[in-house]
């Protein structure tokens, strides 16, 4: 059985220029998920990107190289289809898709999924948090799923699994067959709330620093 990883690291981020190779800690942001691929399980790590310079950042790391073409690296190409272009690419039975906004993983983490995998209990299996209720408002101040009439107490509400999208793994079958990540039997990996965080933001990347 042959596990290969994959990060999606497009050089056109708008919101942090750069952002997959930004400076965090004195190693570009792509380090850390190369970094947990490559102590894990996995036999190869690959990175699909149409940037030179994150390819040239991500091959002194140790990943291997997929030039993505640029209609799949635009603002609304979604990750599935540079999946799918992977997946066309190069040969394997396991995918563990990574992404490089998520420094806090850890090579144990992926090596959870993947033996979950390899039970044949599973045909995907994706990275979760735990989350708290809180009270949640829209942007125009509308209550989300409570009434301020009858706030409910955080202990009586249940808690719930919310995906922090460190990682995803699924079978080359079935990714294949249903063309998405997720497949009919799903498996969780629950990561602490604190290693959850992801590069989105310039806050996001001074919260991460200093959990560094």
């Amino acid at each position: 059985m042959k596990i290969v990883s994959i990060i999606l690291a497009r050089g056109g981020s708008k919101g942090i220029p750069d952002k997959n190779i930004i400076d965090l800690n004195n190693k570009p942001l792509i380090y850390y998920s190369i970094n947990a691929s490559k102590n894990s399980n996995v036999v190869d790590t690959w990175v699909s990107t149409d940037s030179k310079k994150i390819s040239i950042i991500a091959e002194q790391y140790g990943a291997q190289i997929i030039n993505r073409p640029k209609h799949l690296a635009t603002d609304t190409s979604s990750s599935e289809q540079a999946l799918q272009h992977f997946t066309t690419q190069v040969d394997f039975d396991i995918m563990v898709f990574i992404q490089p906004t998520s420094p806090l993983l850890n090579s144990s983490d992926i090596n959870k999924g993947i033996e979950m995998m390899q039970t044949g209990q599973y045909d995907s299996i994706f990275s979760v948090c735990i989350e708290h209720w809180i009270p949640k408002w829209t942007l125009d101040l509308k209550p989300i799923n409570w009434s301020p009439e009858n706030r409910p107490r955080r202990q009586d509400v249940s808690e719930q699994y919310v995906e922090n999208g460190a990682f995803y793994i699924t079978s080359k079958e079935q990714f294949i067959k249903s063309g998405i990540r997720y497949g009919d039997r799903q498996g969780i990996v629950e990561m602490p709330f604190y290693r959850s965080f992801q590069v989105d933001t310039y806050e996001d990347l001074e919260i991460i620093k200093k959990l560094l």
